[in-house]
């Protein structure tokens, strides 16, 4: 399974995401959570205490006058798989968290970091390991393809008219280059019973869950807590341990594996 959560920021992709990596692996998955957001949720919801950790510089080489592809590239002998274990953080129930790095000063070092970031997902084999994906609030990164890797784009959408504006533009990724198998809603801190059906209405996306507004989620963010670990028993993990269970059957490997084109190494425009 490789799918990507992206809406409006403050929907709740960090926290709908790490909750839903954490359930997958559970259920036995070798799960790597796939971080690009530069805000820190998904650490918070993996009960990882570190904010940032990009790939370091020296992972990287840059390409010789001539080569073709991105300017960095892993060095040589690291393969995308052995990078993965030594640059990812494993968090709770064991799911690496392979983050893209916070930009907070100079450029350049963290540029040859995200390049890396790149090929590792381009280069990971699809057998083995399930990408779950946090991509940065709004609409740029999403359509300028830092989600390619992933094989369906799933928009987090709150039922109110902002979170619903930046969903009905993210609906238009249905026709990108990317090819993605589907681009579908969940609707997030929902209160009423035609929540979702008011979201699919609005943006022309199957919904395909719903999940309701839930007190001990808010309380637990404001401690920094995981809400699979402030409040395992409650609603929001009820609905978010039946999603999973859902896209298990939605996204059967040998279906995706089958949908999914990868056409070579490529840095997401910026």
């Amino acid at each position: 399974m490789r799918i990507a959560f992206i809406g409006k920021g403050g929907a709740g992709k960090s926290t709908v995401g790490s909750t839903f990596a954490r359930l997958l692996a559970r259920r036995g998955h070798q799960v790597v959570a796939v971080d690009s957001d530069p805000m820190p949720g998904m650490c918070f919801g993996l009960g990882l205490p570190i904010v940032d950790f990009p790939i370091p510089a020296d992972a990287v080489v840059e390409k010789a006058d001539g080569e073709p592809g991105p300017r960095y590239r892993l060095r040589p002998g690291l393969d995308a798989v052995t990078a993965l274990r030594q640059y990812s953080l494993t968090g709770a129930d064991g799911v690496q968290l392979l983050s893209f790095g916070k930009t907070r000063g100079e450029w350049g070092d963290i540029a040859r970091g995200q390049h890396a970031w790149s090929q590792i997902l381009d280069e990971l084999p699809r057998e083995g390991f399930d990408l779950i994906g946090d991509l940065p609030g709004g609409t740029r990164q999403p359509m300028t393809g830092w989600g390619k890797y992933a094989d369906a784009l799933i928009v987090v959408v709150e039922p109110t008219a902002k979170s619903l504006t930046t969903a009905t533009r993210l609906a238009t990724l249905r026709e990108s280059k990317w090819n993605y198998r589907e681009v579908v809603a969940v609707v997030n801190r929902a209160t009423r019973p035609g929540d979702a059906q008011l979201v699919q209405q609005r943006t022309g996306l199957t919904v395909i869950a719903t999940l309701p507004t839930d007190d001990a989620v808010g309380a637990a963010d404001r401690l920094g807590l995981a809400p699979l670990d402030a409040d395992p028993a409650g609603p929001f993990v009820a609905a978010v341990d039946s999603f999973v269970s859902d896209c298990i059957l939605r996204y059967p490997p040998a279906e995706l594996q089958q949908h999914h084109t990868i056409v070579g190494h490529k840095e997401p425009a910026r």
